[in-house]
C-alpha cells in the first residue's frame, strides 16, 4: 500500500502547489483566526483539493489538518475549530498543511509550501513538502531516505556553532512570549555564523534535510506543521529533540532540530530559557 500513498501523497502535494501557484499573483481574500494569524481562500481551496484527491484512494482515512475539523465544508472563509490529536482516531491518517506561509504568501512573499505526511498507528512513513515556486519536492519515506526532486538529500557536517546557518520562527503568540523568545535569539545569534526567518516551518526543516540550514529551532508549532520535515530530517540523518533534550514528536510544545553535530552546543544556549 505504500508505493500507492506515496503516489497519492505526491499528486495531492503538485496538485494543491500548482492552485497556489496560479493563486500567488492574484488579489488575495483575507480573514485572521488569531491577532496575526491569517487565512487565504487559498489555503481553504488547496485543503479542499488535497483532501478530495486523497480520499479518492483511500476514502477510509483520517486526517488532521490546519483549516478544517473533518469534513471538509466550508461556509464562506471562516475555517472550523482547530482538530484535538485524538479528533479523528483512524489507524491510517493524512496530517496536512494546504499552505505554510500564509502570511508570506498573503504579502506577495515568495517563500510557501504545501505539506503533507501519512502516518500508521501514529507512526509516521511518509511526508511530502512541495513549494511550487521554486518546482522543489522533497519526499522521505521511513527507512528509505530523503529525497529532493528525486535525488538522495542529507543533512550537512558543520560541527561549529561559529559556522553554522540556524533557521528560526516566531509563534503566533509571539506578543505573550517575547521576553524568552528573544533572550533565546540574542544566545543564538551571539554564538553562530548567522540566524534566518523564512517564515515557513515546513520550509525550514526540508532545507535543513537538504544542508542549507545546520539546525533549527521554534516555540509553539501544530502537528501539521513539522510531520512532513520531521520525518524528512531524520531520514537525511539529522535530530530532533525538545528545548529540553527530550524525543521531540508532533505534539511537543517546541522544537530543536539539527545536523546532529550541533545539537549539545545548540541545546546548551536554549534548554535553560
Amino acid at each position: 500500500m505504500l508505493e500507492q500513498i506515496v503516489r497519492t501523497g505526491r499528486q495531492a502535494a503538485l496538485a494543491a502547489g500548482a492552485l497556489l501557484r496560479q493563486n500567488f499573483y492574484k488579489p488575495h481574500r483575507i480573514t485572521f483566526k488569531g491577532a496575526i494569524d491569517p487565512v487565504t481562500e487559498s489555503d481553504l481551496q488547496s485543503q479542499e483539493l488535497i483532501v478530495a484527491l486523497i480520499r479518492r484512494s483511500f476514502p477510509d482515512h483520517g486526517f488532521l489538518a490546519e483549516e478544517t475539523a473533518g469534513e471538509c465544508g466550508y461556509d464562506g472563509l471562516r475555517p472550523p475549530a482547530i482538530p484535538s490529536p485524538a479528533s479523528e482516531p483512524r489507524p491510517c491518517r493524512w496530517i496536512i498543511d494546504p499552505l505554510d506561509g500564509t502570511v508570506n504568501f498573503a504579502h506577495g512573499l515568495p517563500a510557501f509550501c504545501v505539506s503533507i505526511a501519512f502516518e500508521v498507528e501514529g507512526r509516521l512513513e511518509y511526508g511530502v513538502v512541495y513549494d511550487p515556486l521554486r518546482d522543489e519536492l522533497f519526499e522521505g519515506r521511513r527507512g528509505q531516505g530523503a529525497l529532493l526532486n528525486g535525488r538522495a538529500i542529507q543533512v550537512s557536517g558543520i560541527d561549529r556553532l561559529d559556522r553554522a546557518l540556524v533557521a528560526t520562527g516566531f509563534p503566533y503568540d509571539i506578543r505573550e512570549r517575547l521576553p524568552e523568545t528573544l533572550a533565546r535569539m540574542r544566545r543564538i545569534l551571539g554564538a553562530v555564523q548567522g540566524l534566518r526567518r523564512v517564515g515557513s516551518a515546513a520550509l525550514d526543516m526540508c532545507y535543513l534535510a537538504c544542508g542549507r540550514f545546520d539546525a533549527f529551532y521554534e516555540e509553539n508549532l501544530k502537528p501539521w506543521d513539522t510531520a512532513a520535515g520531521l520525518l524528512l530530517i531524520s531520514e537525511a540523518g539529522g535530530c530532533l529533540t525538545n528545548f529540553s533534550g527530550g524525543p521531540y514528536d508532533i505534539y511537543s510544545p517546541n522544537i530543536l532540530a539539527s545536523n546532529g553535530l550541533l545539537h549539545d552546543q545548540l541545546l546548551s544556549k536554549i534548554e535553560f530559557i
